[in-house]
């Protein structure tokens, strides 16, 4: 099999995870990074914008909240639908249309800003949704990302988890959308600019045992992780989450505060 074909079949499996669950539960706790996100772009009234791998539209409605022209896509239907309620709710007008970052519907230069907050690092073929949204966005526009890092709980909570399900052979780990050094490969010669600013997300929960309560039910990944794994398996990946939440928390046994390093970048499109 060679590397398109091991993307599509990847892709297909990652498409099963995020539609299993319901990731908007999760996903509207992280409303402020597409709020930050939105100003470090400096995003202007009527500007068009594409939000890529929107999930439930947290760039999608900060960028509408501004004015713009906006477009999310994702490739999982059911996310943009979510995305779609939360806009109705507050009256924006937004365009939803499933797609897939790695091969835009897009012309070239046809956005002022192509944004992704814990999205795009998903896609398995780095280089190539890199270079997709660079393609859609005009010169002197902004690509704007949100990518957790890989020392984030996220990046971690992954690295747990391929201790029990290993990650595909051959293809990178979606925190290294959070290293400055692999972004400024990807971009290359796309960027006449890349701004990284380290940020942090703070995971509020009553207890290590409700986090995982809920992401086994609602995080796609964390979802079908449980249920393929064998009863003791899934026990002893529990009590694993639950050390590394416990050790990361900073709130003491009251409540579960955890912050999660990630990198809020802006690429200048050359």
């Amino acid at each position: 099999m060679n590397a398109p074909d091991e993307f599509t079949a990847l892709k297909s499996r990652q498409m099963a995870a995020w539609a299993s669950g319901d990731y908007a539960v999760i996903g509207t706790t992280l409303q402020i990074v597409g709020e930050q996100l939105a100003e470090a772009c400096d995003l202007q009234y009527d500007e068009r914008v594409l939000d890529v791998a929107a999930g439930n539209g947290n760039a999608t409605l900060a960028a509408a909240r501004r004015g713009c022209d906006v477009t999310s896509t994702d490739y999982v239907s059911s996310l943009l639908e979510r995305g779609a309620e939360r806009a109705r709710a507050v009256r924006l007008d937004v365009k939803f249309q499933v797609a897939d970052v790695e091969a835009l519907p897009f012309g070239d230069a046809s956005f002022d800003a192509v944004l992704s907050t814990f999205g795009v690092m998903f896609a398995p073929d780095h280089a190539r949704a890199a270079a997709e949204m660079a393609r859609v966005c005009r010169p002197g526009g902004r690509i704007g990302l949100a990518n957790w890092t890989p020392d984030s709980l996220i990046g971690r909570m992954f690295k747990v988890l391929g201790g029990y399900i290993p990650p595909p052979a051959g293809v990178q780990p979606p925190s290294q959308w959070g290293v400055e050094s692999h972004l400024r490969t990807i971009f290359g010669e796309r960027a006449a600019a890349i701004e990284v600013a380290p940020r942090l997300f703070n995971f509020r929960y009553r207890s290590a045992a409700h986090f995982i309560e809920v992401f086994r039910t609602w995080y796609g990944p964390i979802h079908k992780a449980f249920a393929a794994l064998p009863a003791d398996k899934a026990e002893a990946l529990e009590r694993d989450l639950t050390e590394l939440l416990n050790t990361l928390n900073r709130s003491g046994a009251a409540s579960l505060v955890v912050p999660s390093e990630y990198l809020e970048i802006v690429v200048t499109r050359r």
